[in-house]
């Protein structure tokens, strides 16, 4: 099936009362038939709802269906798409590890992995997106994960997919995308090697900044990277804390049944169900939406990139764009989201501007209908140092844009009267 066929139809069989919309299945737990069917769905030798901290057949539908986008076997939804993060990580690695992540990550990403991991005893090793060669010399026998951003957040960079999990696997690490900006619409990291990939779903799933939530989704075949492999061993011995399963010998996607049985059961950063609905309503229009977002965004990077005010615009849209090649190569006809950035020449200059502008909303979101303007050194990247602002690309005269829906000359107006005032 096509992907906007998939979209509206995956992962769903209508019920009992023939509902075309998916049912909110707004309940905590579930009755079991008797004793014996209870005791066959712990034990994994029936499959059927538990309680909601483990499954929900609303948010079923939603894993299923996001899987089917992204061509993965399965998926895990999450409370938040920095709760998908952590479990991509922690699923593989534990205290006396190390990752290896992309410098040019979202602010929240750089402190998860650089100091909130660290204190489980995980170490982040940093690398230039630009460089994926700089991984060789961080790969050690205690690395267990490769983690980066397909497009990155807020520098707009696009990562060579390929010949990070090309080094990846010769090494037989796994690797980790966030995949939050391109969106399964226009990129595909499985198709390219990857393993696993994240989304906060909070963005451009729900598309009207309506909900909280994350999903990790999984590639088909995983299992026998998995299998025997010397640095997953959890994966290969028993688990005491299920029974003593193996989840390479289950029959299931390991990766995803491990972070349900364990993390989801153990942390319990579950998304609602009513969220989950809310993100399956936004999946049924994801398509049309993004590429009127990344219509809006490259002729509003094509506006900026000729006004005599902006050092530098962020789009891999643009031909000039040191990115656009591998926008070429890895997203859906090119297009490259509705998420951009420009640099003027300080940050009162930004902020000025910020402040200027009318038809968009300082918010520290993207991916709504709505347009929205960010400056993130002062925002979602002000917890770093100078130092890692300019490793992460971010610098102080930056400013970040979420294109909307609106009419882009309205946009372009907006900004050209904020530019100017």
């Amino acid at each position: 099936m096509d992907l906007q066929t998939k979209a509206l139809h995956a992962g769903y069989e209508k019920d009992t009362q023939g509902t075309m919309a998916v049912p909110i299945y707004q309940t905590t737990a579930y009755e079991f038939r008797d004793s014996q069917h209870a005791a066959d769905l712990f034990a994994l030798k029936e499959l059927g709802n538990i309680y909601t901290r483990l499954n929900n057949p609303t948010t079923d539908v939603f894993e299923k269906r996001f899987a089917e986008l992204e061509g993965g076997e399965a998926a895990i939804a999450t409370s938040s798409g920095m709760s998908a993060i952590f479990f991509a990580i922690v699923n593989a690695a534990e205290v006396g590890d190390n990752i290896v992540c992309a410098k040019q990550l979202y602010g929240g990403s750089l402190t998860q992995t650089a100091h909130t991991l660290k204190r489980f005893g995980i170490e982040a090793r940093f690398f230039d997106v630009h460089e994926p060669s700089q991984i060789e010399a961080l790969v050690d026998e205690k690395t267990k994960v490769i983690f980066f951003e397909s497009l990155t957040n807020p520098s707009i960079d696009v990562a060579d997919i390929e010949a990070i999990t090309k080094i990846a696997n010769s090494h037989g690490i796994l690797t980790v995308v966030d995949n939050t900006v391109a969106t399964p619409v226009l990129c595909r990291p499985f198709e390219f090697g990857a393993d696993i990939t994240v989304h906060s779903a909070s963005k451009y799933t729900t598309g009207q900044g309506l909900a909280i939530g994350g999903i990790m989704v999984e590639r088909k075949g995983l299992v026998e990277k998995l299998r025997d492999n010397p640095r997953y061993t959890h994966f290969n011995e028993p688990d005491a804390s299920y029974h003593g399963l193996v989840y390479v010998d289950v029959g299931l996607p390991p990766y995803s049944l491990r972070a349900r049985l364990s993390l989801l059961r153990d942390l319990g950063a579950v998304s609602s169900p009513f969220n989950s609905w809310l993100f399956i309503q936004g999946m049924e229009h994801l398509a049309l939406r993004m590429r009127e977002h990344s219509k809006n965004a490259l002729e509003l990077a094509q506006f900026l990139e000729s006004h005599p005010k902006v050092k530098k615009v962020n789009y891999p849209g643009l031909k000039s764009n040191s990115n656009y090649d591998n926008a070429q190569k890895y997203f859906d006809g090119g297009q490259c989201s509705g998420l951009l950035s420009f640099e003027v020449s300080s940050l009162d200059e930004a902020t000025k501007i910020v402040d200027a502008t009318e038809l968009y909303s300082l918010v520290v979101n993207i991916g709504d209908s709505k347009s929205i303007i960010t400056h993130p050194a002062s925002t979602t990247h002000q917890q770093l140092s100078q130092d890692e602002l300019n490793a992460c690309g971010v610098p102080a005269g930056l400013i970040r844009i979420s294109c909307g829906l609106e009419s882009s000359a309205d946009l372009i107006a907006d900004i050209k009267q904020a530019l100017e005032a």
